[in-house]
């Protein structure tokens, strides 16, 4: 398990270079017109943790697994997406299983890359993306309220609770404002994600810039993050074309003296995984033996039997106790039997709280 971000924007945004340089594959076209991308793109990275690293080298490991993320690129929305302007909304359907959803929004001027709008200005964009995705998930509940309404009539209370539910998203919808605004309790946190509406999804903003930004952003980037602030969401500035030339340099001495030489420390990807992690809450937890070290990918406050279940579901249901190390007494110790030895490796049952970087080993019976 990683997460996974479906990337939304304007045509000629940068959204498929950007999807390209991520993945570091040419699968989506980039071109210099709207509408380049027609079928939705999908791809994986693997998400750098040098820890996994140290751990993999300490316990002999043959191979090493890091956990990943997934981005999902669809064609580029215009304003009226929702009434069939453009290529419509017809290639949302493809972002709402996703985690999150990720506004890639121009920052930059350049005129031999044309704006839909005919000016730069990233809040507008933003607007509009949120306006069509607000657009497409109040269509969503209204095709569905008649069929619940119908079920209604059996006096089923669990389908009762859908409808209230629906009805209270639809309000909020109707005012011109996202449905993460309705808010809902905890115990409906699982109908709210059977609906699979695009505006309950955390959001990242990703500014786009030019190379001359890339270190420190701009005026634009700036009223971006005071917006995501705003929002409660997140934002990163990265610069496409750039990320496109680090995905093409295989050795890693290259790509640092680039970095450098742009003024950066790190590949924007690794910020827009902070980002991506923080925004959702998550965090990485490793397993580690002779054969593989392993990173995965777990909810903060997730407890021990639900981060055995991110490996397997037997784990999770005959789970029986977690032994745990911590990673950096792990990688200071020299490993497993030395951490045994110092008694630094812990027995945890059922109601253990997974921490950030343990190194666990799970006991189950099925």
């Amino acid at each position: 398990m990683g997460f996974n971000c479906g990337i939304v924007g304007l045509p000629n945004v940068g959204k498929s270079t950007l999807f390209n340089a991520l993945t570091a594959t040419a699968a989506a076209q980039a071109e210099n017109f709207p509408f380049c991308t027609i079928e939705p793109n999908v791809g994986r990275v693997s998400i750098p943790d040098p820890r996994l690293d140290e751990i993999a080298k300490i316990g002999g490991s043959q191979k090493i697994i890091p956990t990943q993320m997934e981005f999902v690129d669809i064609a580029g929305l215009v304003k009226g997406a929702s009434r069939g302007e453009g290529l419509g909304n017809q290639f949302l359907a493809n972002i709402r299983e996703t985690d999150a959803i990720i506004y890639v929004l121009r920052c930059f001027e350049d005129d031999n890359v044309t704006h839909v709008e005919g000016s730069v200005d990233p809040l507008r964009d933003a607007e509009t993306i949120e306006t069509e995705l607000m657009l497409a998930d109040l269509e969503s509940l209204e095709k569905r309220l008649p069929s619940l309404e119908k079920k209604a009539r059996s006096g089923d209370k669990k389908i009762q609770e859908q409808i209230e539910l629906v009805k209270r998203f639809l309000t909020v919808l109707q005012e011109g404002r996202p449905a993460l605004k309705a808010g809902w309790k905890e115990d409906e946190a699982d109908a709210v994600r059977q609906l699979q509406l695009l505006t309950t999804k955390p959001i990242l903003y990703v500014c786009n810039v030019a190379e001359s930004d890339a270190a420190d952003g701009n005026d634009w980037t700036k009223k971006v993050a005071d917006m995501a602030a705003e929002k409660g969401a997140e934002s990163v500035v990265i610069c496409a074309s750039i990320e496109s030339e680090i995905a093409q340099l295989d050795d890693a001495e290259e790509k640092q003296a680039f970095l450098e030489e742009m003024g950066l420390t790190e590949p924007g990807l690794n910020r827009v995984i902070r980002a991506g992690y923080k925004l959702l809450d998550l965090i990485t937890f490793f397993t580690v033996g002779p054969k593989e070290a392993r990173a995965w990918t777990v909810r903060r406050n997730a407890k021990a039997p639900e981060a055995a279940g991110v490996i397997h579901t037997d784990f999770e249901k005959g789970f029986i106790r977690a032994e745990t190390i911590a990673c950096d007494i792990f990688m200071s110790l020299g490993g497993e039997q030395k951490a045994k030895d110092a008694g630094k490796m812990r027995q945890e049952g059922k109601e253990y709280v997974v921490q950030d970087g343990d190194i666990m080993h799970f006991r189950f019976n099925v």
